[in-house]
């Protein structure tokens, strides 16, 4: 299986092949500062699986993670592991936005005091438990 997504504009246009290894509602505040959002819906792949085509810019926003985005009109694309291993693909940036539902809440210790989480999905203060 392949799906397709991009930005805004078009200008960046990637593939992301098979499906993902999760997908999940980040709510922590990295993930609202970076996304300009209450959180950040994503897929995540391994990036061997991701094929990105056009200009994108990187904001390095941790140790471990590169912000992605579109040089032309700004769309926050993925959050990319600087060890080459994982991308997070936004879940929005789809051209099938319904491709993938989440299927967890991570980092809820974070979420905004606003958001109510009634979907019934599970749900962790931090990170997913080793």
């Amino acid at each position: 299986m392949i799906r397709e997504g991009g930005c805004l504009c078009g200008a960046v246009r990637f593939k992301a092949e098979g499906e993902p290894l999760n997908v999940r509602i980040c709510h922590c505040r990295m993930c609202q500062k970076a996304m300009g959002s209450p959180y950040f819906a994503r897929a995540q792949f391994d990036q061997k699986a991701l094929t990105v085509e056009g200009e994108t810019g990187r904001y390095k926003s941790s140790e471990a993670i590169d912000r992605v985005f579109c040089m032309t009109c700004g769309t926050r694309l993925f959050s990319w592991r600087r060890n080459g291993t994982l991308a997070g693909v936004a879940l929005a940036t789809f051209d099938d936005r319904n491709a993938f539902a989440p299927t967890e809440h991570i980092w809820v210790s974070e979420k905004l005091a606003w958001v109510k989480l009634d979907d019934g999905l599970t749900q962790y203060e931090t990170t997913i438990p080793a």
